[in-house]
């Protein structure tokens, strides 16, 4: 039901993904008015500018912040908004928008305003590490890895993000760690070890298809130490929806989790790069995240959900060619 007179503040990154914004304001602005939404628009300029202009949302006692950018845009202003009861709505409008595909918010910037039109609001988990905030996912080991090349190529894109993962997969090394998962202890040399609050990675990439933002749980997902071969395999199956089933995964749910390693390589939080040192202390923080969502979403189904989803971006790819 719409409510008259709300007020929110979007928040919008000029340079994610590799879309142009020019007007994109003034189109969300125009499709929101006629349900009584007036917006004050922000853009970001530097890291942690999403974070502060929500403080200040906040602090004004605006009726939600929308997000408008990639996942860092997400997890920035999440970082603000997160336990405090304040209506966050994502707007997708970056490279891989893992929490808005899972959540089957459309990856369309126009078409994903009908879930705050609808304005389902729902209670969502989030986790930390170290005290840090992630909403999709937090990893160490080769994902970790693809992300600080990535973020060090001074490119932006997924053809630059496929030939950071190409390189960093001829040159990655395995690592030993040691994990205490909820008091159960395993100790193995992997590949890489996700801890997942949301589904997938983004680009419909799915490390833990079964995860759930309302569970109150973490999925915790090894893939060890195998052949070249073997773990270029897993690949095939990330997208498919069938990582569950490789044998090289060993998956878990859990509400708290230690990480300990060798090295301290670097780690990512949402797919921003960080350091973060060798003992990694995770934690589940249920439903403390207020988020629009679409309600009731499918069952995720192996091949066919990342299919449907596929299709679907490929839909809206030729409609922005035909506009």
């Amino acid at each position: 039901m719409d409510t008259p007179g709300r007020k929110m503040m979007l928040i919008i990154n000029p340079i994610s993904g590799n879309g142009n914004k020019d007007g994109l304001a003034e189109k969300i602005a125009d499709r929101l008015a006629p349900a009584g939404i007036a917006l004050e628009v922000r853009k970001t300029s530097c890291r942690g500018d999403a974070t502060n202009i929500a403080r200040e949302a906040i602090d004004r006692q605006f009726d939600a912040v929308l997000a408008c950018g990639g996942d860092g845009t997400v997890n920035e202003t999440a970082r603000a908004v997160r336990d405090t009861g304040m209506t966050m709505g994502i707007i997708p409008a970056g490279s891989g928008n893992g929490l808005a595909r899972h959540l089957a918010i459309p990856v369309d910037p126009i078409l994903s305003l009908d879930v705050i039109l609808q304005d389902h609001r729902e209670n969502c988990d989030y986790g930390t590490v170290n005290g840090q905030p992630f909403f999709c996912t937090f990893g160490v080991g080769y994902d970790a890895a693809v992300s600080d090349r990535f973020a060090n190529s001074g490119h932006r894109g997924k053809v630059s993000y496929l030939r950071s993962a190409i390189e960093e997969f001829i040159r990655f090394h395995h690592e030993r760690y040691t994990i205490n998962v909820d008091g159960e202890l395993i100790t193995d040399d992997a590949f890489l070890v996700a801890c997942c609050n949301a589904s997938q990675y983004g680009n419909n990439a799915y490390i833990a298809p079964q995860a759930s933002l309302t569970d109150g749980m973490l999925d915790l997902m090894i893939i060890r130490k195998a052949s070249v071969i073997e773990t270029f395999m897993v690949g095939f199956d990330l997208m498919a929806g069938m990582i569950n089933r490789n044998r090289l995964i060993e998956p878990r749910r859990m509400k708290t989790c230690v990480i300990e390693r060798d090295n301290p390589g670097p780690a990512h939080i949402d797919g921003e790069p960080v350091q973060l040192g060798n003992r990694l202390e995770i934690q589940c923080h249920p439903r403390a995240l207020r988020l629009f969502t679409p309600g009731e979403r499918p069952k995720f189904r192996p091949i066919i959900t990342p299919a449907e989803d596929t299709l679907r971006d490929i839909q809206i790819s030729l409609s922005h060619l035909l506009d």
